[in-house]
This record gives C-alpha cells, sequence and structure tokens, in this order.
C-alpha cells in the first residue's frame, strides 16, 4: 500500500469520513467515537488520563472499550491492580475470543497489552493494522472506544491517531513534554492533515501556569499548523505516594482527581467544546502553598 493509500484508508475509517469519491475500502459507518489518548513524551500520565476518562464516561452511561495500544509494555493492568496476562497475543494468534480476551467491569472493557512477551517480540505484524481491525470489527458494541497510544511519534502511534475521530493530547507543563506533543501534532498535519486535536494539561499547580500552556501551543499550532486546539481543562498536580494515588484509582470512592476529569468529559460531550477563550473561566484554583514559577 502506498502512502497515499495508505493515508486515505486511515482517514476513511473515520466515522466523520466523506469520500470525495466512490471508494471500495469495506467501511461501515457506526455511532461509535473513537478517542486517542496520545502525548509526544512519556511520563506525563497518558495512562491514568486513559483510565479515568473510561471511568468517567461509564459513569455517564456509556459503554466503553479501553485498548492498551503499547502491545507489550502494557501498563493499564498494573495500574488497576490486576494480574499481568498475554490477552493480547492470544487474541493476535486466534487462540482466545476477543471476549475472552477482555478484562470486563461493568460497561467498562479493557483489552490490556502484553509485558515482554518473547513471542510477540519475535512476531513481524502492523499492530496498528490489527488494532483498527479488532475496532472495525467490534466497534458497534460501544459508545466510545479508547487507545491508551505509545507516547512518542511511532508510526503506530501516529496511524491510530490519525484513525480515530478525536485526538485527546495529554501534556505537562515543561518544556520537552510541549515541544514533544507539538512535534506530535506537527506529523499529524503533514502526513493525514489532521488539523483539529483537544488538549488535557496535566499536573498544572498554578493558574497562571495553566494557561502558558494553553496560550504557548494553541498559538503555535495555529500560526505553524493552521490547527485548532480544543481545550478541555487542566489537571491539578497531586503530591500523592504513587502506591495512594494508585489505590485512589482503582478505588470507586471519589475524590479530586474524578473532579477533573468529569469535567473533561462534561466539556468534550457538551456541543460548545472550548476553545482559549472559555479557558479564562477555569475554576482551577491551587492552593497557595502549591504555587510554583511557571515552566514555560
Amino acid at each position: 500500500m502506498s502512502k497515499g493509500e495508505l493515508s486515505h484508508w486511515l482517514m476513511s475509517q473515520r466515522s466523520d469520513f466523506r469520500p470525495s469519491r466512490e471508494l471500495d475500502l469495506g467501511f461501515i459507518a457506526t455511532n461509535t467515537k473513537t478517542i486517542a489518548i496520545a502525548s509526544g513524551k512519556g511520563g506525563v500520565g497518558k495512562t491514568t488520563a486513559s483510565l479515568m476518562l473510561a471511568k468517567q464516561l461509564v459513569n455517564s452511561g456509556k459503554k466503553v472499550l479501553l485498548i492498551d495500544c503499547d502491545y507489550n509494555l502494557s501498563n493499564t493492568a498494573v495500574k488497576l491492580g490486576l494480574p499481568l496476562n498475554d490477552n493480547f497475543y492470544s487474541l493476535l494468534s486466534m487462540e482466545k475470543s476477543f471476549s475472552e480476551c477482555l478484562h470486563k467491569d461493568g460497561n467498562l472493557h479493557l483489552l490490556s497489552g502484553c509485558n515482554g512477551n518473547s513471542d510477540l517480540f519475535d512476531k513481524s505484524f502492523e499492530h496498528d493494522r490489527f488494532i483498527i481491525d479488532v475496532i472495525s470489527e467490534h466497534g458497534n458494541e460501544y459508545d466510545f472506544i479508547l487507545l491508551d497510544c505509545p507516547a512518542g511519534i511511532g508510526k503506530e502511534t501516529v496511524n491510530l491517531a490519525a484513525y480515530a475521530d478525536h485526538r485527546f493530547m495529554i501534556v505537562n507543563p515543561d518544556r520537552s513534554s510541549i515541544t514533544d506533543t507539538y512535534a506530535l501534532i506537527k506529523i499529524l498535519k503533514q502526513k493525514y492533515s489532521v488539523s483539529e486535536n483537544h488538549l488535557v494539561v496535566n499536573r498544572v499547580s498554578s493558574q497562571t501556569q495553566y494557561l502558558r500552556v494553553v496560550k504557548s501551543l494553541m498559538d503555535t499550532v495555529s500560526t505553524f499548523l493552521e490547527g485548532q486546539l480544543r481545550v478541555l481543562g487542566p489537571v491539578k498536580f497531586m503530591n500523592t505516594p504513587v502506591d495512594e494515588f494508585d489505590r485512589g484509582l482503582r478505588g470507586a470512592e471519589k475524590n479530586s482527581l474524578h473532579k477533573y476529569f468529569s469535567k473533561i468529559v462534561h466539556k468534550f460531550t457538551d456541543e460548545s467544546t472550548g476553545l482559549f477563550e472559555n479557558v479564562l473561566n477555569s475554576d482551577f484554583k491551587p492552593s497557595v502553598e502549591q504555587e510554583v514559577q511557571p515552566t514555560l
């Protein structure tokens, strides 16, 4: 498949695709929305964001499939305190059915990746195409499908992000995270003409810092790529030990993390998804002792 054909095929899989000519691509329209959760840099809280977004969508009455697309370095099961498994490889090798490979918690279904599976490491396959095939076959079973993409600008991440109906860029308020996220947005625009993305600023310590990150990215994307960033909001930095944080992530009780992601989901599902002028009215109010010098 040529670069042009691949680009057209990937774009054709999106539910908002409208072909300019008659194509035989086997595409079946669906009401399912696919969201790629991505970041230019690792360690920014992308997997936590994926899990929280999935939980909040379920809480709003939706049925959600979360796919850990880091197929041999999976973290979703670890974050949820689940036993590690090789279900991704079992599905790929057709040893188990799709349903057998899922962890099911009510209306939240998880297809986790493997962790250092040597058979998967040695196997040559297009893992992005495999995931898209899974979505094409089972997408009509869900309201939302979330793709927890590997960090960076690898081919698989770029292809999956281009395929998705929406892209949530998770960024931290530091230069490397912002620079790398812009690089991912730029590659998506140059390769697949993707001009619209959503932005979540994670681990923010002040309103000033948050607004600086938003303005920096929005201005750069608009000026140099003629693209649009829809800002979904901040998530405050929480100085919590990792074990305690993960227990809170697994627990059903509501905490401040749930509050932030509930607002993000509400903003996303609202037709008036916010642009920068709405961000100025954010109710993000860190305490004085958490106020830090912006890193930008």
